[in-house]
């Protein structure tokens, strides 16, 4: 393939936690082509798995779909923040439980041709219950399921967040070869 060089960036709009950026983009033609561009600090996401071997998901309001979803809890990064750290941190805030260590599970990057943010996706075990620290705009429900029943859920079309869906078929495949 032959360089293809973004040669300007101009921000659009700065927003809470995205920045909409128009970039010139120099194809290999020698033309200039204009591209969207998303900046976004980053995230954190957990599969809390209890010791029966459930996982927590969060139902959650989603103004971009305009309804609920079922997803694995996650959050943005804060400025100097690790990811490890905001993982323990929206476990904590979003389902009322705490662990003494995460494992890395899987780097995720969800949307590659506008987007540069990265989940950073670990999984918890031994859990404790301690109890939520929502934000004030936040209204999280915190529900148990099976892995066939996360399984049946993602193929059904009731589960259809990519970084939950990903993030769920690592693990199990993970969980699944070590096993073996």
């Amino acid at each position: 393939m032959e360089h293809i060089k973004r040669v300007g960036r101009t921000l659009k709009h700065k927003g809470s936690i995205l920045s909409f950026y128009e970039d010139d983009i120099m194809t290999p033609d020698g033309n200039v082509a204009k591209w969207d561009f998303i900046e976004h600090s980053g995230a954190a996401a957990v599969i809390p798995v209890l010791d029966d071997g459930r996982i927590l998901l969060v139902r959650q309001f989603r103004n971009a779909l305009d309804r609920e979803t079922l997803e694995i809890p996650a959050g943005g990064i804060n400025k100097g923040e690790e990811a490890y750290a905001a993982a323990m941190r929206e476990l904590e805030e979003e389902t009322g439980y705490k662990t003494d260590r995460l494992t890395h599970l899987v780097s995720l990057v969800t949307a590659v041709a506008f987007c540069n943010e990265i989940i950073e996706v670990y999984t918890a075990k031994n859990l404790c219950k301690t109890q939520q620290h929502l934000d004030e705009d936040e209204f999280i429900d915190v529900e148990s399921y099976t892995e066939d029943e996360i399984t049946d859920m993602i193929y059904s079309g009731k589960i259809q967040d990519s970084k939950t869906i990903a993030a769920i078929m690592a693990y199990i495949n993970k969980t699944k070869h070590t096993m073996q």
